[in-house]
């Protein structure tokens, strides 16, 4: 297990695509964060730049996440995986794991900007310091990364192609946020508490509003359990067929 994480991570720096990634992740989000925050004055909000935090995660997951299975079916290379000493299990965990561990460095870097943002705006007498919601809201946005790895994993096993795998989690993706909004035109109650149930962003507004949610991250943490679980089962019939 150790061997194929570190394969998969030193994968994202043999070829441009972690690089892209990374770049244009930290591009994008320092542009929000001072959109949002530094350049705002008196509408400075924290919540809005979680709130395009969160669209920016569903933009650019799809870059780490339509390689991972679908360049080794391309390649004709995951039948050597797949009968390597790991389990299915391990051999699925490493690929995520080391998804995220590009995911989460990055993101981690982005936080940086708070500090930054604390000082600068308590001075102006702008912001009121408010660490937890800082780190509620970078609490919930790392398990949603997961989740968001997690999804692209799954499609990106169903397929060896990899432009529909990123397509493909991407509508996903933009379909588990639009269910909070789809839910306001939604007369039949019983979809519409099913879709409140599976939102994904219905449940992170708490956070970007400075509720620390015990049960959200539970569900973020078992909706990724879930993703990874039907992966190995994908995979699982892949090798005794």
């Amino acid at each position: 297990m150790t061997a194929i994480y570190k394969r998969e991570l030193r994968s994202f720096f043999v070829t441009p695509m972690g690089y892209v990634f990374i770049a244009m992740f930290l591009a994008v989000s320092s542009f929000a964060f001072c959109t949002c925050t530094l350049l705002a004055g008196t509408d400075s909000s924290v919540s809005s730049y979680f709130t395009l935090e969160l669209i920016i995660m569903a933009l650019m997951t799809p870059l780490l996440t339509m390689r991972s299975f679908a360049e080794e079916r391309k390649q004709k290379t995951e039948q050597l995986l797949l009968t390597a000493p790991v389990t299915l299990p391990g051999f699925v965990i490493a690929k995520f794991l080391a998804c995220y561990t590009v995911f989460a460095i990055t993101f981690l870097v982005t936080c940086i900007n708070f500090p930054v943002m604390f000082a600068y705006l308590s001075d102006m007498n702008l912001f009121q310091y408010n660490s937890v919601t800082a780190l509620g809201g970078c609490i919930a946005l790392l398990l949603i990364g997961a989740v968001f790895i997690s999804v692209g994993m799954m499609i990106s096993a169903l397929t060896e192609n990899q432009l529909i795998a990123a397509v493909g989690t991407l509508t996903v993706l933009a379909a588990l946020l639009a269910a909070a909004v789809a839910n306001q035109y939604i007369g039949f109650a019983p979809l519409r508490a099913f879709l409140s149930w599976l939102s994904i962003y219905a449940r992170f507004s708490n956070f970007s509003k400075g509720y620390f949610d015990i049960a959200a991250l539970i569900y973020y943490a078992s909706f990724a359990a879930v993703c990874i679980f039907i992966t190995v089962r994908i995979y699982e019939k892949r090798r005794w067929s």
